[in-house]
């Protein structure tokens, strides 16, 4: 077996709607009559990130690859790294993403409200993100 490998293939692409730069989601978990969130592996190739935005009923992040950034809105970033687990309060308006020099990959847990699991905000500015890349 191959250590260098990632724990997950990149899976198929997200939409620029949500992301800014190239992100990949490989789905592992759907909700059903046991569990009422979903699982995702999700790869962020350099300088990708999410758009700001909040979760109902909040999320869980366990960085399996690289090295990136989640920030909190009116809060400094934060650097995160393979092994960190990020624990997101509900409606907390944050983001998440590579940095510009590395890429990233989490496993996303995202619990639902209903039929609801995210709401989506604006990007993340450019400015936002170089002020972020100068940590």
């Amino acid at each position: 077996m191959n250590s260098t490998a990632p724990v997950f293939p990149k899976g198929s692409p997200l939409p620029k709607d949500w992301f800014v730069g190239d992100a990949f989601l490989t789905p592992l978990l759907s909700p059903d009559h046991n569990n009422s969130y979903s699982v995702g592996s999700v790869w962020f190739e350099k300088g990708a990130r999410t758009n700001w935005h909040t979760h109902p009923k909040g999320q869980n992040l366990l960085v399996t690859e690289g090295q990136g950034f989640y920030q909190k809105k009116g809060k400094p970033a934060q650097i995160i790294k393979k092994g960190d687990v990020i624990v997101i309060p509900e409606n907390v308006e944050h983001w998440h993403g590579a940095s510009a020099q590395t890429e990233m990959a989490h496993s996303a847990i995202t619990n639902f409200e209903d039929d609801s699991q995210v709401t989506w905000l604006q990007p993340v500015s450019e400015e936002e993100y170089r002020t972020v890349n100068d940590l």
